[in-house]
């Protein structure tokens, strides 16, 4: 598995492209802006991108979502919970436009050899999601190091995200953790030093 990172958009979103290093098929997960660079990174390395994830329905998640897939033919996913019919404005939900389709728990997509699970982490907002490919943890804005998402936004909320984050923690093993924004992690350094994730398991 090869995993590019591209920090994209004016809040600097960690756009991730996880290949399966065999067939170059990719999977592009939260194209937060700067298409121009996403489909630069894919076309220059002979990439098959056969899907796009949204961890959530931000915009700056998925400014360069249209471009994107315009470009390359991809299905995009999102959580039907941070997606809008066309329906009232909210500014924290993604305009769904009949382009999009859903995922939820447990389900499993195959990018060539590899396998990505869904996993439904709300707080951060309601359609959060982390994705678990091998022992990569996509986290969205769930996780970060040393610290989480906010919940002040639409549909956030702390006592739900504490729950996303403990089941996260209880998670059998060592992962890399890959945040929606700044630097990568690990869960066990997490489990250690990140206060959301103590407090999340009731330590102190």
């Amino acid at each position: 598995m090869l995993i590019k990172t591209l920090t994209v958009g004016t809040l600097g979103t960690n756009c991730y492209i996880v290949t399966d290093d065999k067939t170059l098929k990719c999977a592009i997960i939260d194209p937060g802006g700067d298409s121009n660079t996403i489909l630069e990174y894919v076309e220059s390395n002979n990439l098959k991108p056969e899907a796009i994830f949204l961890t959530h329905g931000h915009f700056d998640h998925y400014l360069g979502l249209d471009a994107v897939m315009d470009s390359t033919g991809a299905p995009a996913y999102i959580n039907r919970k941070d997606a809008t019919d066309g329906g009232p404005n909210d500014p924290h939900k993604l305009d769904d436009c009949g382009k999009l389709k859903w995922y939820a728990e447990g389900d499993v997509f195959n990018i060539g050899a590899l396998e990505l699970v869904i996993l439904e982490t709300p707080g951060h907002s309601p359609g959060s999601v982390t994705i678990k490919c091998q022992n990569a943890l996509f986290t969205g804005d769930t996780l970060f190091r040393d610290s989480c998402g906010r919940t002040d936004l639409g549909g956030g909320s702390m006592d739900i995200l504490l729950k996303s984050l403990k089941r996260l923690s209880d998670l059998d093993g060592d992962y890399e953790v890959y945040p929606g924004h700044a630097e990568s992690s690990t869960m066990d350094r997490e489990r250690k030093f990140n206060y959301y994730l103590k407090h999340a398991n009731g330590e102190s």
